[in-house]
C-alpha cells in the first residue's frame, strides 16, 4: 500500500553582487519573498503524482480515514464521476479480459450515430459469426427492430446478436472495432486492444479496470448511455409480433440470484467468459457525490462476489471521500481529440412512431454522419453508404 506525501516545496534564491557598492539594488526586495510572513497566505501544494502505474494497492490514507477493504479482485478502481479523482486502486493498469463490460466501449462509439427510432429488418448475414455459447437477446432474422429494442437487448440482456445486428449498420464487424479503438485512444484509455465489439474473447483483446473506469464514466455523461445501463427491464418483441420481458443481468441493480441490490446504484455493466471471470462497471450515487468503480475477475466467493467486492469499494469510496487525497485521475487533460474513423450507417428506414414510442427521439435522432455534411433528417431516410467491413 503506497502512502503519499507532498513533494518539498523549492526555494528561490536572488544572490546580488554590485562591484564597489554596499547598497541593494531594488531586486534585493524581491528577495525577501522567500521568507514569507507566517501569517500571510500560502502557496497551494503541488499536485501529488499518480501511482496508478505501480503494482499493488494505492491508496494516499488522511488521518482517519476508514482502512481499504480486503478485496480478491485481480485490479480494481474506486473514482469519483464528478472530478474523475481516482481514490484507490489495486493494478490499475493491468491489462486483463474484459468480457461484456466492453460493450461499454460499443455503446460509446455507437449510440450517437444510431437513433433509437430507427426501424430495421434483421438478415441472416447479420447475425452470422456470433460466438458459441455468447448470452443472447433472441433477435430474429427477418423481423423488424427499432434500434432502442436493439440497445435494451444490449444493456439488459448482454445480448451478442444485437451487437452484431447494431455493428452491421455502422460498417460491420471490423469497422467498428476500429471506430471502439479510436474512441478509447481518444478517451484517454490506453491500456484496451479491441479485437471482437461485442466483449467476447478473443486473442489479445484486453482492457483494464482503469480504462472501465474511464468508459463507465463517459457513458455516464450520455443521457442516453445513463438511462439505457439503469433500465431493471424492459419489453423485448419476439417472433409473430409478440413480446416478452427481458431483465438487466447486473445483481447489483436487481437484486436478482439472493444480491442485495445497492442502494443508489445507477447501473453500468456487468460481464462474463471462461477467460476473463466476473467483471463489472458499477455507478452509485449518494448525498450529491457519484462513484464510479470497476472489479475484473475476484479469485474467490463464486459467481455473485465481482457484485459484493463492488458493494464493500463503494460503501468504503462515500466513506473515505474527502479523507483520502487521489492516487490518479481519469482525466487526461486537455480538449477531447477528435474521433476516428466515423460510422455510416448501412441502409435503414427511420419511421416516426406515435408521440407515445419511448424510442423517439433520443439524444442524437439528428445525428452528423461523415461524408454527408450535412444532418440525418429525422423523418423517412435512406443512407447508403460503401459496402463496409465484418458482415
Amino acid at each position: 500500500m503506497t502512502i503519499g506525501f507532498s513533494s518539498r516545496a523549492a526555494r528561490s534564491t536572488c544572490v546580488l553582487c554590485v562591484a564597489g557598492l554596499l547598497t541593494l539594488m531594488p531586486a534585493a526586495a524581491a528577495a525577501r519573498t522567500e521568507m514569507p510572513d507566517p501569517g500571510g497566505p500560502r502557496a497551494a501544494a503541488a499536485p501529488q503524482p499518480s501511482t496508478l502505474y505501480r503494482s499493488g494497492t494505492q491508496v494516499r490514507l488522511r488521518t482517519g480515514a476508514p482502512e481499504v477493504p480486503d478485496v480478491s479482485a485481480l485490479s480494481w478502481v474506486v473514482a469519483d464521476a464528478g472530478s474523475g479523482d481516482v481514490l484507490a486502486a489495486h493494478d490499475a493498469h493491468r491489462k486483463l479480459p474484459p468480457a461484456s463490460t466492453l460493450k461499454t466501449l460499443f455503446a460509446l462509439t455507437v449510440l450517437p450515430v444510431l437513433p433509437g427510432g430507427i426501424r430495421h429488418e434483421v438478415s441472416a448475414d447479420e447475425l452470422s459469426g456470433i460466438g458459441p455459447g455468447s448470452s443472447l437477446v433472441g433477435v430474429v432474422e427477418g423481423r423488424t427492430y427499432r434500434v432502442s429494442d436493439l440497445w435494451n437487448g444490449v444493456f439488459l440482456n448482454s445480448g451478442n446478436d444485437a451487437v452484431h445486428v447494431l455493428a452491421s449498420l455502422t460498417g460491420g464487424w471490423s469497422a467498428t472495432a476500429a471506430r471502439m479503438q479510436a474512441e478509447a485512444r481518444a478517451l484517454g484509455a490506453r491500456d484496451t486492444h479491441v479485437r471482437s465489439p461485442d466483449g467476447y474473447d478473443a486473442p489479445g483483446q484486453v482492457s483494464s479496470a482503469y480504462d472501465l473506469a474511464v468508459f463507465g464514466r463517459a457513458g455516464l455523461r450520455n443521457p442516453d448511455f445513463a438511462r439505457y445501463c439503469a433500465k431493471i427491464d424492459a419489453m423485448f418483441p419476439g417472433r409473430n409480433g409478440a413480446s416478452y420481458g427481458i431483465m438487466n443481468t447486473n445483481r447489483l441493480l436487481t437484486g436478482e440470484d439472493g444480491v442485495e441490490p445497492y442502494p443508489g446504484l445507477i447501473g453500468i455493466k456487468n460481464g462474463y467468459t471462461s477467460n476473463a471471470g466476473n467483471t463489472l462497471i458499477a455507478a452509485a450515487r449518494r448525498d450529491g457525490r457519484t462513484l464510479v468503480v470497476t472489479v475484473m475477475n475476484p479469485q474467490r466467493g463464486g459467481g455473485h462476489a465481482v457484485y459484493e467486492e463492488a458493494r464493500s469499494l463503494l460503501d468504503w469510496g462515500f466513506e473515505a471521500a474527502g479523507h483520502v487525497d487521489p492516487v490518479g485521475s481519469l482525466v487526461t487533460g486537455g480538449v477531447r481529440p477528435r474521433q476516428g474513423p466515423q460510422a455510416v450507417p448501412a441502409t435503414v428506414t427511420a419511421a416516426r412512431p406515435s408521440q407515445d414510442d419511448p424510442g423517439w427521439p433520443e439524444t442524437g435522432a439528428i445525428m452528423g454522419v461523415a461524408g454527408l455534411g450535412a444532418a440525418v433528417m429525422a423523418l423517412a431516410l435512406r443512407l447508403r453508404p460503401a459496402r463496409g467491413e465484418g458482415h
